[in-house]
């Protein structure tokens, strides 16, 4: 089973919203025991960390570049993180990776295949 499947990219208008989902169930541990992230990667650009959520969902940190625009959550019992998305700009573009970390044993990192997020009129 694969660890982490994102879905719900699309391609939308500026200034519009849109609601990532990334699945964890493929995890190895319980889906609590995992730190969440989200990471986008533009066109000819890096990867960067968007948002991270802690494993019970108390604490949240995002990017300075989408502060206040993103939201980052999670619920435990459908093993699944989400990326809450508004006031989208052109410049959000990119594929949208999630990612998980194990907060409690050494263990891999697992990725997710992405899921395109287009911002375009």
């Amino acid at each position: 089973q694969v660890p982490l499947v994102e879905s719900g990219g699309a391609l939308v208008q500026p200034g519009g919203s849109l609601t990532v989902s990334c699945d964890a169930s493929g995890l190895t541990f319980s889906f609590s025991n995992y730190k969440m992230s989200w990471f986008r990667q533009a066109p000819g650009k890096e990867r960067e960390l968007v948002a991270t959520i802690s494993t019970a969902g108390g604490s949240t940190n995002y990017a300075d570049s989408v502060k206040g625009q993103f939201t980052i959550s999670r619920d435990n019992r459908k093993n699944t993180v989400y990326l809450q998305m508004s006031s989208l700009k052109s410049e959000d573009t990119a594929v949208y990776y999630c990612k998980a970390d194990n907060f409690y044993l050494r263990e891999r990192d697992y990725w997710g295949q992405g899921t395109q997020v287009t911002v375009s009129s």
